[in-house]
């Protein structure tokens, strides 16, 4: 008998993903674009809604405000996805600035309107060192973060201390090897013989079973 592979489990209805980039790179980056793939693949999301941030929008290049300056804007397109597709639960994705964003959101919102954040390369240490886990610690819906073992702005034993301070449901994958963006260095993929692709197709598998198991307890 043919063996098939075996199914993710579908969540129903599937979740809207409101996924908000980082810092340095638009919405329009080769990582956004392939992670906004990724995860509408893995997810089986009825959208990934991507998004500018102003400072970024129209090809400009300036630099950052403070997150919370944009926590607002970005709510506002969570709402506007709400309007499009009512009834589905939404989920807040982002790319290092943008899931702590994400994380402030969240915590304005409230698990009515959010039903769970997930961070890719949350940003734990700030630029003068301190650690930016307050924010953490108001998230009010399942959070799970996605974290390079090699990531110098998120050490993983200051990660794991906030995280089991945390209220709610909470995991973290990590990618061995792999740095702020999870990008692992050759000589580590060969010894570990995995590849790149490999290895962000088991993390947003792990998103995927996260949210099939977080969105069906609610």
């Amino acid at each position: 008998m043919e063996e098939r592979e075996a199914k993710r489990p579908r969540l129903n209805p599937a979740p809207l993903l409101v996924f908000a980039h980082g810092a340095g790179a638009p919405s329009s980056s080769d990582w956004m674009i392939r992670w906004k793939n990724l995860l509408a693949t893995a997810t089986n999301a009825v959208d990934v809604i991507t998004f500018d941030y102003p400072y970024l929008s129209g090809g400009k290049k300036g630099a950052p405000p403070k997150a919370e300056k944009l926590v607002d804007f970005h709510l506002q397109q969570v709402n506007k996805g709400v309007e499009k597709y009512p009834g589905h639960p939404v989920v807040l994705v982002g790319k290092s600035m943008g899931s702590r964003v994400g994380c402030m959101v969240a915590a304005k919102a409230g698990s009515h309107q959010i039903a769970a954040v997930i961070c890719l390369g949350y940003p734990l240490k700030g630029s003068k060192g301190s650690l930016r886990d307050q924010t953490l610690l108001e998230v009010p819906v399942p959070t799970m973060f996605v974290q390079g073992t090699k990531d110098t702005m998120c050490p993983l034993d200051k990660l794991h201390s906030v995280v089991t301070k945390m209220p709610v449901k909470t995991s973290l994958h990590t990618i061995e090897g792999g740095d702020h963006s999870f990008k692992v260095p050759k000589k580590v993929l060969d010894k570990n013989s995995t590849t790149q692709e490999s290895l962000e197709l088991h993390a947003v598998n792990a998103i995927q079973l996260f949210l099939a198991d977080s969105l069906c307890m609610q």
